[in-house]
């Protein structure tokens, strides 16, 4: 009997098994994709490849050199020993010279090499016919490979990522003697939270608990993992997505305003503004060409064009063809009025769709435009501005998914940050900032005269088709309500015009957000909870300027929502 030291030596049978597992998974993975995409290998042209009853090649009807026909009648044949090989390689490697497998090493030299032949034979045939089929059939190919791929990344990041459905009132009502009414309490008190009564405490306790969860988790260490994520998951960014059940008013107020909006989008103004043949493509005049995914990205207070670049890089992950623009046309000029930043960056909007649609008309054509928006800071408030604009009217029923990080949409009332608030005072004592005055209502003495207030009676959100407010606890530059577009629980207790005027303002937004009864909105607030441990303690730390900007330093954030919804985002 011959034995391993006698012979060849086991690492010549360890080769041909490795062989016969690159044979059985490239077979098994052509099988699989082939069912994946719908496509058979006898579609395939040229391709000679039956498959046997049990998944194993029949090298008889196969282009196969000779000696890949069979092996001697003294041996075994090969679809025999090549089973044993199989069985082999499920086992250990102490059982390589056991005695139920010693018929292995009984094969002569010749023997073996004819076996190594017909299996890298095989091998080489199955190669050659899997890139012909990846190369026939790449575009679907990779179609379902990116499908797996966004799954796979959902299920893996889905720790850091707590989802929620949220009931939202239809209206927060006051009396009007200015004190609480009993159904504003009760609407209040439903939709908090029951840990604490300040959502900014809740909100950061509940993360906490999250993060300390991940810490003991015993996370399954993969071939491939990111290990921007996975070398310290307790420092990644935690999200919270309460994604919003609209309460759909049914006296039928959404379907006229959004008949009034596509009545403003008349063929004369969109001839004037955008010339005959991009007002074509807007009125709906092309029935073929491409789909225009327009999104522009608006940076906020002395902000630059840049800051925004690692959510558009995200962004363009998710959908490569989406034509992305970083505003420029406020760089260096956001200390002023918010109705003068809208005006540039609405000519700034209009001219580039304008030279998007130009291109497309020029090359097949546009058969329909989504426009999203996507603001940090200030840079929202710009945006609703922009959106007001007469230039912007054609475009209002283009409006796709609009992704506000860290907004005030309510302005600066009722913040609970002292360092702050001094800050906002001096800027608008000793510089004179015309913007702070309007996000503090110090523009007007009536508060119902100020810029925020007007700007909330504007129907600047109506028209998305979804609608993501980004916020956190831990940014003190704005208010944690004001980015949630929520209740204020100051704003509860304040008996004021003030209190009034604020309940207003958020009714007036909400009912924006709330979806018409003839179409679906989706509507989410996300909160971000990030890890700051690692700060040392310092000013931007304890007045929250931190958190505002890793906002713009850390897209990790940007990658759990946009990989957990895609569809928002192409």
């Amino acid at each position: 009997m011959q034995t391993p030291e006698q012979g060849l030596g086991p690492k010549s049978y360890y080769i041909v098994k490795a062989l016969l597992t690159s044979r059985e998974i490239l077979l098994e993975e052509v099988m699989k994709m082939s069912d994946a995409i719908g496509k058979t290998l006898e579609d395939l042209d040229d391709a000679d490849l039956t498959l046997g009853r049990h998944g194993s090649i029949d090298t008889s009807k196969s282009d196969l050199p000779n000696y890949s026909k069979g092996i001697s009648a003294s041996t075994k044949c090969t679809s025999h020993l090549t089973g044993i090989l199989h069985d082999l390689m499920e086992r250990s490697d102490s059982v390589v010279g056991s005695t139920s497998d010693v018929v292995l090493y009984t094969l002569s030299n010749e023997d073996l090499l004819e076996l190594f032949q017909t299996v890298s034979s095989q091998l080489s045939f199955l190669w050659n016919i899997f890139l012909k089929f990846h190369r026939t059939n790449k575009i679907k190919i990779l179609d379902h490979l990116r499908s797996i791929w966004d799954a796979d990344r959902k299920s893996e990041w889905s720790i850091f990522i707590v989802h929620s459905k949220v009931d939202i009132p239809h209206r927060y009502l006051r009396s009007l003697s200015g004190k609480s009414s009993p159904r504003h309490s009760l609407l209040r008190s439903s939709s908090s939270r029951r840990i604490h009564r300040d959502p900014e405490q809740n909100s950061s306790s509940r993360a906490e608990l999250h993060r300390r969860s991940i810490a003991q988790m015993r996370i399954n260490a993969r071939s491939v993992q990111d290990m921007q994520i996975y070398a310290n998951p307790s420092e990644i960014p935690l999200v919270h997505i309460e994604q919003h059940v609209m309460v759909v008013p049914q006296h039928g107020s959404s379907k006229l305003l959004v008949r009034s909006a596509s009545e403003t989008n008349n063929a004369s103004l969109l001839h004037k503004l955008l010339g005959k043949s991009v007002a074509k493509i807007l009125s709906g005049g092309e029935k073929s060409g491409q789909i225009l995914r327009a999104v522009i990205f608006v940076h906020g207070f002395q902000g630059h064009h840049l800051d925004l670049r690692l959510i558009r890089n995200q962004w363009l992950l998710r959908d490569p063809g989406a034509e992305c623009l970083l505003s420029q046309t406020n760089e260096d000029r956001t200390t002023g009025d918010f109705k003068e930043m809208g005006r540039r960056l609405s000519n700034e909007v209009v001219a580039f769709l304008k030279r998007k649609l130009d291109r497309y008309s020029r090359n097949g054509g546009c058969k329909e435009l989504k426009l999203s928006f996507v603001g940090h800071s200030i840079g929202n408030i710009i945006i609703r501005s922009a959106l007001a604009e007469p230039k912007m009217q054609p475009f209002l029923k283009n409006l796709h998914t609009y992704m506000s990080i860290s907004g005030p949409h309510l302005g600066y009332w009722y913040s609970s940050n002292s360092l702050f608030n001094s800050g906002l005072w001096l800027m608008k004592r000793l510089k004179g900032v015309q913007c702070m005055h309007q996000l503090t209502f110090s523009d007007e003495q009536d508060p119902k005269n100020t810029f925020f207030y007007r700007l909330c009676k504007m129907k600047t959100l109506d028209n998305f088709k979804n609608i993501i407010l980004v916020s956190s606890p831990q940014d003190g530059y704005v208010p944690y309500h004001s980015a949630r577009i929520d209740l204020c629980p100051a704003s509860s207790s304040d008996n004021s015009m003030k209190g009034q005027v604020f309940t207003e303002m958020l009714n007036n937004c909400l009912d924006q957000i709330r979806a018409p009864s003839s179409e679906t909105r989706v509507f989410m607030r996300c909160d971000v909870n990030f890890d700051q441990s690692s700060h040392a303690r310092s000013l931007n730390t304890m007045i929250g300027r931190a958190a505002h900007i890793e906002f713009l330093e850390n897209d990790m954030y940007a990658r759990f929502i946009m990989w957990s919804f895609p569809e928002f985002f192409r």
